[in-house]
Order: C-alpha cells, then sequence, then structure tokens
C-alpha cells in the first residue's frame, strides 16, 4: 500500500506539468520567431562608400540621419568597393561619379539588403531619379530572392535533432554513436546537395564543398543533442531540440541578415549552428569561401563539443555495462562447502 503513494501523487504532478509547460514553450516559440520579424530594420549594416572625399562625405551625412542603420567603410575607389563586396566586407555600396551615384549591391549576400540598399540611395537622390544598381554577386536565377537556402534552414535542424535522438533512443554509445552521428551526417549532406544545387540550382559553388558544409551543419546539431542525451538522458533531446529550433532558427538571419535582427538576437544566431551554417553556405556556394572562418570554427567547435560530450557519456556507462554480471550485494550467497 505504501508504493502506491508515490505513483497517485506522481500523476496530478504531470498533469500540472503538461499543463504549464505547453503554453510556456508555446510562449518561447512565438517570441523567438515574431520579435526579430517585427523588428527588422538595419542596425550597423556594414556599407562601403567610395569616390571624391568632398561628395562622399555629403552622402556620408545623409546615411548618418538613419541613427545606427550603417556602419560605413570608405574605399578610394569602386574597384576597392567591388573586392570588399567580394570578400563579404560590406552588403553593398554607394559608388559616386562625375554621372551621379551608383549603387552596388550583392543579392547573393542577402536579397533583402540589396532591396533595402536601394531604398536607402533612393531616398538621397533627387524626386524621380533613377540610380544605377549593379548587382556584383548576383544570387542564382534559380532562386533569385533566396527561398531555397532560407527553407534549408529548419530542414538540416531537424534532421540534426532527429539523428541525435535516434542515436540515443537506438541505445548506441561511445565510438558507435560516434559512428552513426558523422555517417548520418555525411549522407544528409549529400542529399542536401543534390536537392539544392543539382535539382533546385539555388547553390553555384563547388559541390563538394557544399555538401561538406551541409553535413557539418548537420553534426554540429546531431552531436549536441546525443551529447546532452548521454549525459542528463531524455530531457537532453528537449533542451538541444529547443535551442536550435526555437532559438537558433528564427536567430539565424538566413532569411535576412544578422545585421537586420533586433540584438543580441543576430550575434547570438550567429553562434548557434543555424546561423553559422547559412553563412557558411552563402560564402563557399556565391563568395569562394571569403568569410567562412568565423562560421566554420562555430559549426566544428559544436560539432566537437557534442562527439565529446557523446565519448564521455559512453565512458561513464561503460563500467556499469560490464559490472552488469556480478550479483547484487544482496544477493544470497551460497553455503559453504563442508
Amino acid at each position: 500500500m505504501s508504493s502506491a503513494t508515490p505513483t497517485a501523487g506522481a500523476g496530478p504532478r504531470k498533469l500540472v506539468a503538461v499543463i504549464v509547460l505547453v503554453p510556456v514553450i508555446v510562449a518561447l516559440a512565438l517570441w523567438a520567431f515574431a520579435w526579430p520579424a517585427s523588428r527588422t530594420a538595419p542596425r550597423d549594416l556594414p556599407l562601403g562608400l567610395a569616390g571624391p572625399t568632398q561628395a562622399v562625405s555629403q552622402v556620408e551625412r545623409q546615411l548618418a540621419q538613419r541613427d545606427g542603420a550603417f556602419e560605413i567603410h570608405r574605399y578610394a575607389d569602386e574597384a576597392a568597393a567591388r573586392d570588399a563586396i567580394e570578400d563579404r566586407t560590406v552588403y553593398g555600396a554607394i559608388v559616386v561619379t562625375e554621372q551621379g551615384p551608383k549603387l552596388l549591391t550583392a543579392t547573393a549576400a542577402s536579397p533583402l539588403v540589396a532591396q533595402l540598399l536601394q531604398q536607402a540611395a533612393t531616398a538621397g537622390a533627387p524626386e524621380g531619379a533613377q540610380i544605377p544598381t549593379d548587382d556584383v554577386v548576383a544570387a542564382p536565377a534559380d532562386d533569385p530572392r533566396g527561398g531555397v537556402l532560407n527553407a534549408s534552414v529548419l530542414p538540416l535542424a531537424i534532421a540534426g535533432v532527429a539523428a541525435g535522438a535516434l542515436v540515443t533512443v537506438l541505445g548506441l554509445r561511445g565510438v558507435r554513436a560516434v559512428v552513426g552521428l558523422v555517417g548520418a551526417a555525411a549522407l544528409v549532406g549529400i542529399v542536401a546537395a543534390a536537392l539544392a544545387h543539382s535539382w533546385l540550382g539555388a547553390l553555384s559553388g563547388d559541390w563538394w564543398t557544399e555538401a561538406g558544409v551541409l553535413a557539418l551543419s548537420t553534426l554540429a546539431v546531431s552531436a549536441v543533442i546525443a551529447g546532452l542525451a548521454s549525459l542528463i538522458g531524455t530531457p537532453g533531446i528537449g533542451i538541444g531540440a529547443l535551442l536550435v529550433v526555437l532559438i537558433g532558427n528564427p536567430f539565424s538571419g538566413v532569411a535576412s541578415a544578422p545585421e537586420l535582427l533586433p540584438q543580441p538576437a543576430g550575434i547570438i544566431g550567429q553562434l548557434l549552428p543555424p546561423g553559422a551554417g547559412g553563412s557558411l553556405l552563402r560564402s563557399v556556394s556565391f563568395f569562394d569561401g571569403a568569410g567562412a572562418t568565423g562560421p566554420a570554427i562555430t559549426l566544428g567547435v559544436w560539432a566537437l563539443v557534442g562527439l565529446v560530450l557523446v565519448l564521455i557519456g559512453g565512458a561513464r556507462r561503460r563500467p556499469a555495462a560490464v559490472g552488469s554480471d556480478a550479483p547484487p550485494a544482496n544477493a544470497p550467497q551460497p553455503a559453504p562447502v563442508g
């Protein structure tokens, strides 16, 4: 009779937990997705200015009226501004010429930013004036708005969560878990590259490099999920999924740009796998690897930490498994012979 009391009490506690926890998760999801979307605006957005000093100063004063919107980088001429765009130092540039201002953009970096720069450049021009625009690094013709790249963030995050959860549920430990996570991530990378690059034409870089980035993005998620689960059990899957899907996905800035999100959302997003993965994929696909170092390190750290946690969790469970054949301490001992 006494053993029934804790079980009876556990039912109401679980019911209360479900009733309270579900609204909390919904509130978190609405905040994480709706807040950045409702506050999208340029914040210290890197923008280049090139041309004669006096003319550039006038344009800079006009841009300064939008307090904190742009981080201005000055360049000697149009060629230097183009190089800066291709190196992912700036998202675009305004070049002041004798014929008037000229706008350089990079829709491959962010179609939304390119549109905002066109609006900003037009705002400082005489009414009705048309500012010539040159798309220095254009988005692929099959995906001019970057829709495929934007839509890939959530499926890759879900694939990582699913792989980490499966490794945990199937009871894989230690080295076997690591092999399973790496193998699954590699296949996800190949499949995703085949779809996004070969079929949809949304990527235009080296095929195998893109597949590697997609695989690393998946592994960074799956390894952490499995690593947390190996240390703290099933709750680790939920914690990792909340971090990656509910925070990492809306804070990634892939659909816009990190500088368009309210801070610190833009910074946090680039430190999580979805944001770092999106930035790295843009770099290798459209910019010949420019700006890839930071995101690659971020993903590598997540993957390495996760795999180490998996190995640590497997090592902690191994002694118990080895000693499982030994009789329990309270088991009756055989009577001595004679």
